[in-house]
């Protein structure tokens, strides 16, 4: 059976700031699905991470279906509703048009799909970042997809041994889609050079070199590319089928160890450690850290087993302290050097703006 899976996510009102969404608006956006959407799609689970919601949706439409998409925004459309009659910090933030206008890409969402023919048993992860951007899971995919000390099955598997080809997103260029496809292992060091910078280019789908078969997919959106300001972070999702001829789920998971430094934090104007939390975990220290959720689920002939949650492990106990004194650790810089992002990326425009009036103040000595 062909299937597509579908996750779009949304920060829609959050309760004390940047916290959490809160019981009573998950409920409308579940309650709108269970109305509207049960003819669209086979299966859906809703969840939290930090203050944005996430749908992940079982169809047979496709990606970039009109109907899921339309299904998904009007969801969180009600979702808005409810959040400005609760007086929710940030109602609607996540949704930058006025109309819906066939597809949630460039409309403020977190959009990743795949398409695929079930294998007989089809596990996958579903991931969820808040507080950060896509460029989040460039070290983790690398890591996870090239590397055997993170993915032994690269040398263990002989299908995994044909690697993979990652298709890479400039997500500065705001003409269209500028992508390219590098293969590893013959341009891994390509792959490298260009994932280094996650602030521009941004894995946005991996295929097995064996089979073409689609292995992951990763939303791209950048919000302040679409408002043209900073309206939140990007809090991007990702897809990724593991087994067989595809890492398996504990080599996927295992590069979240590092806790590596990603961009987000307190008003997204900040460097900080990757935390991996459970399902449904608040924001909290510096609006942060920046977290990262993952759900393991299996899907047959349509419909979602229940989830997993992958970082509900007491090993991971011991890898949230160790973040959270990378965190800590960062945050005692301050606004000084690498603790703070470079300006081209500072989202708040208020520093910008003193900074173009600090300018004008600035004259040249004559030697």
């Amino acid at each position: 059976m062909k299937v597509t899976l579908s996750v779009i996510k949304a920060d829609i009102g959050s309760i004390g700031g940047h916290i959490k969404p809160g019981e009573r608006l998950k409920a409308r956006v579940r309650d709108y699905i269970e109305d509207k959407g049960t003819k669209l799609i086979h299966d859906y689970y809703l969840s939290s991470t930090g203050d944005d919601i996430a749908i992940l949706m079982s169809h047979s439409r496709g990606e970039g279906n009109e109907e899921i998409h339309k299904m998904a925004w009007e969801a969180f459309k009600a979702g808005t509703e409810l959040a400005k009659e609760m007086g929710l910090y940030g109602a609607g933030q996540d949704l930058l048009k006025d109309a819906f206008s066939g597809n949630v890409k460039g409309m403020g969402p977190a959009v990743a799909e795949m398409e695929f023919e079930e294998r007989p048993n089809e596990p996958f992860l579903f991931f969820a970042a808040d507080k950060t951007d896509p460029g989040a899971y460039n070290l983790p995919l690398y890591l996870g997809f090239t590397d055997p000390m993170h993915c032994s099955g690269l040398i263990l598997s002989p299908k995994m041994s044909k690697g993979f080809t990652f298709q890479i997103m400039d997500v500065s260029y705001l003409e269209g889609d500028r992508v390219i496809s590098l293969n590893s292992p013959e341009e891994i060091y390509d792959i490298a050079a260009l994932l280094r910078d996650n602030q521009r280019f941004v894995v946005e789908k991996i295929y097995s070199g064996a089979s073409g078969e689609i292995a992951a997919s990763i939303s791209t959106t950048r919000l302040h590319n679409i408002a043209g300001k900073y309206t939140g972070k990007d809090d991007p999702v990702m897809l990724a089928r593991v087994q067989g001829e595809f890492p398996a789920a504990g080599e996927l998971l295992s590069p979240y160890v590092k806790g590596h430094f990603v961009a987000g934090f307190m008003r997204g104007s900040h460097n900080g450690p990757l935390m991996p939390v459970k399902q449904n975990s608040t924001i909290s220290y510096f609006d942060g850290p920046p977290v990262v959720t993952c759900a393991a689920f299996c899907v047959h002939e349509g419909k979602l087993t229940e989830a997993a949650d992958a970082f509900d492990h007491p090993f991971w106990d011991y890898v949230r302290g160790r973040v959270s004194q990378k965190a800590i650790d960062i945050r005692e810089q301050g606004f000084s050097g690498p603790a703070m992002l470079g300006y081209d990326e500072l989202e708040y425009g208020g520093i910008v703006d003193k900074l173009k009036m600090i300018d004008r103040k600035f004259k040249v000595r004559k030697a």
